[in-house]
């Protein structure tokens, strides 16, 4: 790699951090561009030079954390059933990435569909992400991947794991607009725990 692009890649990581740290400390709607920018050391057109918006590093940074994700959930013990395994795939993810997983779930108003640019749909990306990790777990458990049954039940699995991610991010935006939010919604890990407890229920 040249020190061209080894620049650019640094320089798109400041803005990454600089995003995650403004996001956390003063919410998404509070923090401009202009402060991710100041706080990445560099000027609002270098930002736009990497991402259009505010929500296009986020869904780039969601895009990123799908495959890591999906290999999460390929890795957790193999006595874990598959929805068991993505909450604590997650858990997992958010304890060591922080904020970046933690968009997934905790309601930050940007797409998950595509846009007038193509973006692809993300939503749909994460599904087919986990339904595949399933799929590897359910094989390696003995069962044929290439058997409808099989194929579906890891469909369905994944599919209702990642459900659970997204009820708890329209929960949590409706909280915010309507300032109900309490403190222990800032406990993103339990929150998570009690959105898929509820699968169980």
């Amino acid at each position: 790699m040249g020190r061209r692009e080894q620049n650019k890649q640094r320089t798109r990581r400041a803005l990454e951090q600089a995003a995650a740290c403004l996001f956390e400390e003063r919410g998404f709607e509070a923090t401009t561009v202009r402060d991710i920018a100041a706080e990445a050391g560099v000027g609002e057109r270098t930002f736009f030079r990497y991402f259009p918006s505010k929500e296009s590093l986020i869904l780039q940074q969601i895009r990123d954390v799908i495959p890591v994700l999906q290999q999460a959930v390929r890795e957790r013990p193999a006595e874990e059933p598959p929805v068991t395994a993505l909450c604590n795939a997650v858990i997992e993810l958010l304890d060591e990435y922080g904020s970046t997983p933690a968009m997934l779930v905790t309601g930050v108003p940007v797409r998950l569909g595509p846009t007038v640019r193509g973006d692809r749909f993300i939503l749909f990306d994460l599904e087919e992400a986990v339904t595949e990790a399933v799929l590897d777990r359910l094989a390696a458990a003995g069962a044929d991947p290439a058997a409808r049954a099989t194929r579906l039940r890891a469909a369905v699995q994944a599919r209702a794991g990642v459900s659970a991610l997204r009820a708890l991010r329209v929960v949590q935006a409706r909280d915010a607009a309507s300032a109900a939010a309490d403190a222990a919604s800032a406990d993103v890990v339990a929150l998570v725990r009690e959105a898929f407890a509820a699968l169980d229920e």
